[in-house]
């Protein structure tokens, strides 16, 4: 099984730019082409929040327009600059997989179970899952202990350097990691929010932040270093279930040179000597 991981895409309405200089539709358009160029083609997208940029139906809208050619199954999340009935009124095949007002839910379809969880605080920056988020993740890993399963939220719950997204972690991460340590068949753990291409562990599992594919938060690690970004090179996360295993790729979008190969007709590599 192969997914593909969006996140912060920060879609605004036409004609505005996010931070007065990034077109963010643009770079959108450009992850869904380069989804659609990969071979394999994911089976399924994840988006793990900020989808829009203010929480508006226009952005929503405008969002669904332009990943609406991947014609591959999307399960989106929220992100602080979402709001979770937001979200579900965007998108109501994924308001039928919920229950209450919270965009938590169990996507059963693939190898792979998604357990997609609402860290959102409305109206704040950073994140909690709440005793109703934890109770479902509690609840939908004790369902299937047998089954491998990623988890995915918003919000890090871990510490990444980058002082000022730091302070907007998902505060009940304690909590998160007391639920995940119960249940053993959890091979990885993925959220956003950080607009960077992170690795680390957590709960003693693999644990990443996906890249956003405009924008990223500036490498800043100094403690005093103000909220900056810089234009790298955009990028997504595919995760690979292997053999039981997760792996996860970053998967830089735009046109490189190659593919080059090593070897020529003859079987040697080419450029060797003599």
């Amino acid at each position: 099984m192969l997914i593909a991981q969006l996140t912060d895409t920060h879609i605004r309405r036409p004609g505005t730019l996010a931070y007065g200089v990034v077109d963010t539709a643009i770079y959108l358009e450009a992850a869904v082409a380069h989804i659609l160029a990969l071979d394999p083609r994911p089976d399924a997208v994840i988006v793990t929040g900020d989808l829009t940029d203010f929480d508006d139906p226009e952005e929503f809208a405008r969002f669904r327009a332009i990943v609406a050619p991947l014609g591959l199954p999307l399960f989106p999340i929220p992100g602080n600059h979402d709001s979770s009935a937001g979200l579900l009124a965007a998108f109501p095949e994924i308001a039928a997989r919920c229950s209450g007002g919270r965009v938590n839910y169990v996507v059963e379809d693939f190898p792979l179970r998604l357990v997609m969880l609402d860290s959102t605080v409305y109206g704040r920056p950073h994140g909690t899952l709440g005793e109703e988020g934890l109770a479902f993740l509690d609840a939908a890993l004790a369902a299937a202990p047998d089954r491998p399963a990623l988890v995915s939220t918003h919000h890090p719950p871990f510490l990444t350097g980058i002082r000022h997204m730091d302070v907007q972690n998902l505060f009940d991460a304690p909590a998160l990691e007391a639920v995940l340590r119960r249940h053993p068949q959890v091979v990885g753990f993925t959220c956003g929010h950080v607009h960077r291409a992170v690795t680390t562990t957590f709960a003693g599992i693999a644990a990443t932040i996906a890249p956003a594919p405009a924008h990223s938060v500036s490498l800043a690690l100094d403690p005093d270093a103000p909220p900056t970004f810089h234009m790298e090179p955009p990028s997504l996360s595919l995760h690979l279930l292997e053999d039981g295993r997760l792996v996860t790729h970053r998967s830089f979008i735009g046109s490189f040179s190659g593919p080059h190969p090593f070897f020529g007709p003859d079987g040697k590599a080419i450029g060797t000597p003599g």
